[in-house]
């Protein structure tokens, strides 16, 4: 299929294309904006902006249903829905350019991988990443919004929120490092690190139900559009009946993949804690939690888990002053710590190689970003 197809499939029109003055400043822009944000990924400022400048962008028609800015992979190309200062422009095409930044693909232009997504999985937990990135990118402040009956602070109230605060309540465990590591670099670190603190399958499990939320939200916005262009009674019933129906299974969703963060990586947590210390530090990182999470009024799962949590923690405690640290290896202690067969950090011997060169075809040895 030629590209002209692909993009009429999309329900892309191109209006017209940007000129090269307005494309450098939006990449300038992003380029600083990144390295900025991200110093600790050795990110090159300058390959940055010649990397960008690159890309094919448009002013173009586009579905209702679609962001401001869209990256196309096939044509190397982003798409805007209408056109505006390169300053705002640039804050609309962050989520783009690091979708750019991350994507390989094989000698055919076939996506191979884009960040944390593979090839007909993790496109939820992707977008998040890549939205979490650009949030702080553009030093958005945290907000509390409501959603679907869900309450939960966010520094993405447009995209993704529900996604967004589920990869943050992951990250919680391992660290942005890994997590944005993984999304620039298109690697394995993050879901190895959260791994460690849950277990496979939990990763597999959360990445399926943020999955299953874009793809429940997605079928929602096809109800109500189709709700708002209909005269029908009786068809009017039964989009509503629909909608409440998939509002009521995303906050289901929501909370269930949430629970299955809280329960696994906390239960872990617990089995390595050794001393006093480590006591104060699983109480404080517990209590703290619930500044991330969603809630509504009658959620209760945390609560009770807290409770639950706390009281096995005061027979730890008090086993801990009567004798003393527990070795994780010793019998006697194994009814209070299972053996923690994982180590309590991923160790990261190589930080960013930037895969420049390949992707944008310039010299990867570029200057670091000058701080004005």
């Amino acid at each position: 299929m030629s590209i002209n197809s692909d993009l009429k499939k999309a329900g892309i029109d191109i209006v017209q294309q940007l000129n090269e003055k307005d494309v450098s400043a939006i990449a300038s822009n992003i380029a600083s904006k990144l390295c900025l944000a991200f110093p600790e990924h050795n990110l090159k400022r300058n390959n940055l902006i010649s990397a960008i400048s690159n890309i094919n962008m448009y002013i173009a028609n586009m579905p209702e249903d679609y962001s401001q800015a869209k990256y196309f992979y096939k044509n190397n190309s982003i798409y805007f829905k209408r056109y505006s200062s390169p300053e705002e422009m640039s804050n609309i095409a962050v989520h783009e350019c690091i979708h750019f930044i991350q994507e390989i693909t094989d000698e055919n232009y076939n996506l191979v991988r884009m960040g944390l997504y593979k090839v007909n999985s993790g496109l939820a937990i992707n977008e998040a990443a890549v939205q979490l990135m650009t949030a702080e990118a553009n030093t958005c402040e945290i907000c509390e919004e409501k959603y679907y009956g869900i309450n939960l602070k966010t520094t993405s109230p447009d995209y993704y929120p529900l996604q967004c605060s589920l990869l943050n309540q992951m990250a919680y465990f391992t660290g942005t490092y890994p997590l944005y590591h993984s999304t620039l670099n298109s690697n394995d670190i993050f879901e190895n690190t959260f791994t460690i603190k849950s277990g496979k399958k939990i990763y597999d499990k959360i990445s399926k139900y943020l999955d299953t939320l874009l793809y429940l939200e997605n079928d929602l916005n096809y109800y109500i559009h189709d709700l708002k262009h209909t005269d029908n009674v009786r068809r009017m019933k039964t989009l509503n009946n629909i909608i409440t129906q998939r509002k009521e299974e995303i906050r289901s969703t929501f909370f269930k993949a949430q629970n299955l963060i809280i329960k696994n990586c906390f239960e872990n947590s617990f089995k390595s804690i050794r001393n006093l210390e480590e006591i104060k530090e699983f109480q404080q990182d517990l209590y703290k939690f619930k500044n991330i999470m969603g809630y509504t009024d009658n959620y209760t799962f945390y609560n009770d888990f807290y409770c639950n949590i706390m009281n096995s923690l005061e027979d730890k405690r008090i086993y801990i002053i009567k004798h003393g640290e527990i070795n994780l290896f010793d019998k006697d202690s194994k009814a209070l710590a299972l053996i923690n067969t994982t180590k309590d950090s991923y160790s990261f011997a190589k930080i960013l190689v930037i895969k420049l060169k390949k992707l944008f075809r310039v010299n990867v040895n570029g200057e670091d970003i000058n701080y004005l």
